[in-house]
């Protein structure tokens, strides 16, 4: 859920149930091993995996845990693992529409020619069948009548006067599932940490359970900064500008995982930023802003952050767009300060926010987002920050796409990266790439359906 204010004004005071825990930047920096971002290191700047890990290492799951209907946890994070209930199949039942037979009245050779002595359709009781020597006649999904061993498809047999005959000796338990084989009592349905999906409900639904704990919704706060911004409508002098990143960090905090607020803008002002921030403690897990990151003369939200009682426990990232990244803490919520370019907010949010967020809901960590692609052009720069740069699908190169560089233009645009379909990166030591070269880029949802990566 989206909410928007406005001005910046939090909702009525809630509890929250989280902790988190300090980490002291010195104690982490030095711990940053030399490496291909070691140039920056010397600027001062974290390599962007360790300012992934710390984003990420602030965090802590969630501990505030509800049962919702299962017809309510569509995208929610499961807080405990589900075990089925009982096996799956819960009895013995034909595969396929057919015959069952006993392999005991198949004497000498075929073919053969059985009475039908009984009728066995799904969500039917079985009534006593005799020991004579038949065939029951079987729908799928119906109870195996006792004894019976094999099923025979009804595209092999002849069904005449009563009689069913049919040529081929059955295989033992041919056609037939059996309790059990699919799930035992006991199995782990759902764990801990997923992402319910309608699959899931379909497989909860099938066992019988129509409720699931799940953890509470992330309560997200989003600011952007700047007098200079405004809401639609007409701009309020030749040095106003519309708001993109409120609105686009509060469409990437849409979803079941969020109850996520847009705030408004706050001013470029130290007390107003301030009485704030001071007035948001303890409202919420995460609180994202965009702008007043750097170290400008007008850049206040660090002072304001600690002087509202909160912390700044890292500052700027060795990346390409969105060096002036921070990382820190108010009262119980985590906040990271992202740029206020709007691309440098894009890749921000993707790369630390998305990171937190996952540590927040509890997520189990699944493989990263990077694929690898084919490079049509070249990419010349300066070496030294991890750089993304966006890209169009131009064709593809054995089962791999060829991506085609949109230009680096300015941090201060979305023009090109509305029209990507992801974006390269580009390793921090590396001063060009070339056509043809094999590269590593994050592609968008949309993209990956097309090429499967």
């Amino acid at each position: 859920m989206i909410v928007e204010n406005a001005i910046v004004m939090p909702p009525a005071a809630r509890s929250t149930c989280i902790k988190t825990e300090r980490i002291e930047f010195m104690a982490e920096t030095a711990r940053i091993p030399c490496g291909c971002d070691a140039p920056d290191m010397l600027g001062g700047l974290m390599p962007v995996d360790d300012a992934v890990r710390l984003a990420r290492s602030l965090a802590r799951p969630l501990e505030c845990v509800e049962t919702v209907d299962l017809r309510n946890a569509l995208g929610r994070v499961s807080a405990s693992d589900v075990y089925a209930p009982r096996a799956m199949p819960f009895f013995d039942n034909a595969a396929m529409d057919g015959f069952a037979v006993r392999l005991c009245d198949l004497r000498a050779n075929g073919p053969w020619r059985l009475p039908v002595i009984a009728t066995a359709a799904a969500g039917s009781a079985l009534t006593a069948i005799d020991a004579r020597p038949g065939a029951c006649r079987i729908f799928t999904g119906a109870p195996v009548p006792h004894g019976f061993d094999a099923v025979i498809m009804q595209e092999h047999c002849r069904l005449a006067g009563g009689k069913v005959s049919f040529e081929a000796m059955p295989a033992g338990g041919a056609n037939i599932r059996r309790r059990g084989e699919d799930i035992a009592e006991g199995d782990t349905l759902v764990c801990a940490g997923t992402i319910v999906e309608p699959r899931h409900i379909g497989l909860l639904a099938a066992n019988g359970i129509t409720a699931v704990d799940v953890r509470r919704k992330i309560r997200i706060a989003i600011l952007s900064t700047g007098n200079e911004l405004t809401r639609g409508g007409p701009l309020g002098g030749t040095a106003a500008i519309y708001d993109a990143n409120g609105p686009m960090v509060a469409a990437l905090c849409r979803g079941a995982l969020f109850d996520a607020h847009y705030l408004g803008v706050l001013p470029d002002d130290l007390a107003a930023m301030t009485a704030a921030l001071r007035a948001m403690a303890g409202q919420y897990d995460l609180i994202i802003s965009t702008g007043a990151a750097s170290d400008g003369a007008r850049d206040h939200l660090r002072a304001a952050l600690v002087a509202a009682g909160g912390r700044v426990d890292a500052h700027r990232v060795a990346l390409k767009p969105g060096k002036p990244v921070f990382f820190g803490g108010l009262g119980t919520a985590l906040y990271t300060g992202l740029p206020g370019n709007p691309l440098a907010a894009f890749v921000g949010f993707e790369l630390f926010v998305k990171a937190q967020i996952e540590a927040l809901a509890g997520l189990l960590q699944g493989p990263a987002r990077q694929a690898r692609a084919v490079l049509r052009g070249r990419v010349r720069r300066k070496p030294g920050r991890t750089e993304f740069v966006p890209v169009l699908i131009a064709a593809e190169a054995g089962n791999r796409p060829v991506v085609e560089p949109l230009g680096h233009g300015s941090s201060a645009t979305l023009y090109p990266l509305s029209h990507a379909d992801g974006v390269v990166v580009v390793p921090a030591e590396c001063a060009s790439l070339e056509d043809g070269d094999l590269v590593s880029w994050l592609p968008f949802p949309r993209s990956t359906r097309a090429f499967g990566v």
